[in-house]
This record gives structure tokens, sequence and C-alpha cells, in this order.
């Protein structure tokens, strides 16, 4: 008789998992959301789960299958994450939209998803007005406090708020009935060539990347942690946090759209938080306001920053004045993103470190032709990566962004130290970050460079003690160039997001060419970039 070798219990990895456990064994443990008025309004995992599954309902009642994409525009707030484990939970792809982008931007996004249903903040119904004229949505629903608004504008799209449609009765819903390969998300990014792509989250990719985040040497969530999440979850999932929290039942706060020192401060004192995540534009805001208004932070004992370069006297001021450790990281959003983070345990931790990768991400570093390096450590190198929650193809894409051994190229040049720490040293392209955010050089150049009596346009990263990088543009002009500087910004106001807009404008009487005859920005970034 053959002998039974035995079994183990099939176990889909999808992340409707993690709000099941956490309504089950922590079922008090606290979303806490702070709104425009200063007040917070707070609501417990087991009732958050029901009020997600009334939305799945109202979702499937409207004809929402597996796969379909769902697209959020929407604050970090209850009403996005109850809408975002609706999304996903019933097999759905959650599209986040990043409000800071044009209309016309998100719609070209809007277009490649198909997605036809839209959940917004309240403060959000213009803009979703202006994207619904220009893409194929058919539906808008309002979040959150709906309540306060008079009149909602018609146009293409039925606008409607979401909270009286959730009164009414829907066959159920069960969440988790497909693979843990299907996806459940998609965030488009511009991070490694300038061309916007959507990157796919899977339930899979998403289960094995919360998992890694919570191991004591990553972010070290647990059950006893107040978590404020000030990285936008239109931002790769806001790094996972929402998950990871709901997993372990640690409390999430939430600041809503406002970011401000003041507002920030005040949940961390009201809230308890323990830890805060986001870029470190934020966290400069919140040091100044308690430096100004001499306030202590008793409970804040971890920061965890990225998404921007943070620093060395930054991080030595916050750690000295608000008494808490900052760990580091590098990440993007094709990694889901965390791919290392300073650990909380590092005695040695310095600014410009990002840490170590966790198990589940391995980097390699390459020369310029892909091949790896012979010496992993202590050189300058391409930097490669691999792993669980590391994208593949990119949506709508037929060709692999992988190389044939599984390795996707970052975009980055980095440095790995004789202990693993990784240290990003630059840019292979020409992306300017600003405050975590990527601004694309190029469709700013290309609305300049057309003003009549401008020859050569370019836009560089200058450094910004707050921003980490603010864009400035550099100009050949002729006779027939307007002799004001606004002129040639004002073009670019309703064509980029504000935020691009260009800080300052250097006029040159010879633009630097390199070998090639293309301009060289290596020698505009040496003379303007530091300036």
């Amino acid at each position: 008789m053959m002998m039974n070798d035995g079994d183990v219990q099939s176990f889909p990895l999808t992340l409707d998992k993690f709000l099941d456990h956490a309504a089950k064994w922590r079922p008090n443990a606290e979303v806490a959301t702070a709104r425009d008025d200063g007040s917070v309004v707070r609501i417990g995992y087991a009732a958050l789960r029901s009020r997600s599954l009334k939305i799945s309902a109202l979702l499937r009642h409207w004809g929402v299958g597996q796969g379909d994409r769902v697209a959020t525009l929407a604050w970090n707030t209850q009403g996005h994450v109850e809408a975002w484990f609706a999304i996903m939970g019933m097999g759905a792809v959650c599209h986040t939209l990043n409000p800071r982008l044009t209309a016309e931007q998100l719609a070209a996004m809007l277009a490649q998803s198909e997605a036809k249903i839209l959940f917004i903040s309240p403060d959000l119904i213009d803009l979703a007005s202006r994207i619904a004229d220009l893409s194929p949505l058919s539906r808008i629903l309002v979040l959150d406090q709906a309540e306060a608004i008079s009149a909602l504008p018609h146009g293409r799209a039925e606008i409607a708020v979401l909270e009286p449609l959730l009164a009414e009765a829907y066959p159920p819903v069960v969440w988790g009935d497909f693979p843990e390969t299907a996806p459940c998300g998609l965030c488009f990014t511009s991070g490694t060539t300038g061309a916007p792509k959507g990157v796919t989250y899977t339930h899979r990719s998403s289960f094995l990347h919360t998992l890694r985040v919570l191991q004591a040497d990553v972010m070290a969530v647990t059950s006893r942690d107040s978590l404020l999440a000030v990285v936008p979850m239109f931002h790769a999932n806001a790094w996972g946090l929402p998950f990871a929290t709901a997993a372990v039942g640690a409390k999430l706060v939430l600041p809503g759209r406002r970011l401000d020192g003041a507002s920030l401060a005040r949940l961390v004192i009201a809230e308890g938080v323990t830890a805060g995540v986001g870029v470190p534009t934020v966290w400069l805001s919140l040091l100044e306001h308690v430096e100004a208004a001499g306030l202590e932070l008793p409970s804040l004992e971890r920061i965890i920053m990225g998404g921007a370069p943070l620093a060395p006297a930054l991080m030595e001021r916050i750690e000295k004045r608000l008494g808490v450790i900052v760990q580091t990281s590098w990440g993007m959003t094709e990694l889901s993103p965390s791919g290392t983070v300073a650990s909380p345990q590092e005695v040695r931790r310095s600014a410009g470190v990002s840490g170590r990768p966790a198990v589940g991400v391995d980097l390699l570093l390459t020369d310029e032709a892909g091949q790896s390096l012979p010496e992993q450590r202590g050189f300058e190198g391409h930097l490669k990566v691999r792993g669980a929650a590391v994208v593949r193809r990119y949506f709508g894409q037929d060709q692999d962004a992988v190389d044939a051994d599984g390795w996707f190229a970052t975009g980055d040049l980095a440095r790995l130290d004789e202990e693993g720490n990784l240290t990003i040293t630059g840019r292979a392209k020409d992306l300017i970050k600003s405050g975590g955010e990527w601004i694309n050089p190029a469709e700013i150049e290309a609305v300049v460079g057309a003003l009549p009596g401008v020859a050569l346009a370019a836009v560089i990263g200058k450094s910004d003690p707050k921003w980490g990088e603010r864009p400035i543009l550099l100009v050949e002009v002729s006779a027939e160039a307007p002799e004001d500087d606004e002129a040639l910004l004002e073009p670019l106001k309703g064509r980029v997001a504000s935020w691009w807009i260009p800080d300052a404008v250097y006029r040159l009487e010879r633009m630097p060419l390199a070998a090639t005859g293309k301009i060289d920005k290596l020698k505009l970034r040496a003379e303007y970039g530091a300036r």
C-alpha cells in the first residue's frame, strides 16, 4: 500500500483575509480619520468590514465583476480604506489616481484602465467632473463627509453621494472567491522612463509584501502601534500600510487632505501616534511647527521616510528635537513599493543609506550594458531588483519589463556597502523627484520650447532643502522671446500639474550641447543644480 504523504490546507493569499482577521480578533481597534474642521471620526475594524461588504454588494449590483477596474481619487480617509477593501475583496481591481495630476493626465490613465466607476473625496468633485468629460467614466461616488455637499454638478457621468446608497439592500458578496494570483491594484507611475506606465499588483504579491514590511527589521508594525499613514493611498497602496495595520490590528491614523505641521502635530498628540510614515517634506513641516509652538510629542517613537532625498542635517534635527528614530528607505511603485528599509535596531543610521532588503527582495548592481558587476560591494552600478512583489510586465504591454533572469532595471545608480546597505547615488534618467512626486521635464520642455523666440529649453532639478528637488527652467532665446520670465511659465498652467511649474528661469546666451548635439544636462546640473 502506498503511504499518504500528508498535505496542508489550501489558503489563498488574498487581501480580504487581513480585514477579516482584524474584524474577528481586533474588532475594536480603530481607524481614525482627521476631518477638515479638526475633528476626528473613528471606526473599529469590524464595523469597517461591514461597511466595505455593503460597498462590494453595491458594486456587484451595478455589474462590477472580477478583474474589472474601479478607480479612486481620494485622500487618506476611512471612506477610501472602505472602498479599497470593497473593490479588492470582491476580486475587482482598485485603480488609484493621484489628485495632484491634471484632468487630462488622469483621463488618459482611465482610458487605459477602462474604469467606469470612480470613488472620490468631496473636495475633488470639480476635478472628477472634468475627468469624466474626457474619459469612459459613467458613475462617480462621493465618499466621507458628503452630507455637507449642497448640490452635485451635472455632467457626462452620474454623480451621487455614496452614503444613502449603502442603506439599500443588495445580495451579499463573498470575498476572496478567486485565485491569489488575481490582480488587486493598478497604479500608474513615471518613475523610471518618464512615460506613465501602469503597475498591476496581485493579491499574492501584496500579501507577501505585507508580511515583509511587518518584520521587526523592516517597518515593525505591531498591535500596540498607532500608525500615522501620511504617505498617500494613491502611491503604491500607501506602502501597504492599510494592509499591515489590519493584519496585526494596529490603530491606523489617516490625516485626510491636511498635511500641514499643525494638523499633523494635533493628530499625533490626540491619537497617541507611535510611528509615522511619509516623505521628508511633511516631517519637516511637523518639526517646524513643534519648534515654533514649543510642543512635545511623547508618544512618537519612529518616523519612516522615503520617496525623496533626506538631508543629513534634517535627519539629525528631527531625531534630536522629536526624540525619535528615523528609518530611511528606498522603493518604487514597481516594487509594491518597499525595496529596502533601515532597521529600527540599526545603531549606525545615516540619511543617505536606505538599509538592506528583507527576504523576498534581491538586489543586483550591473554595468551600463546590464552585466553584473564582479564585485557587488563598494562599487557604483546600475541597480536591478527582483522579488515576489516586483513588476514583471506593465499594464497593457506585451513585452516583459525584466530581463531573461527576472531582473528589473530601476533606472537608479547605487552602491552597496560591505554590510549590504543600499545608497542611491543618482538616477540614470532625467526625471525630477520633488516632495516624493515625479516631474517629467520633457513635458515642460515641449510646451516652453514651442513658444516664439525660444530656441532651446531644458528643465533640471535644483537641490531644495524642503522638497529634495525643485525644477528650474533654462532657455536659450532670441529677440522675439518675451522679456518677462512669467510669460515663459504662463503657458504651462493647465497643461501640467501646478507643482510641476519651475521655480526659476535662467536665460542662457548659449545652451551647452554634448557631442551628440543634445543638450548637455550634466553640465547644466553641475552649474545650476546646487545653486
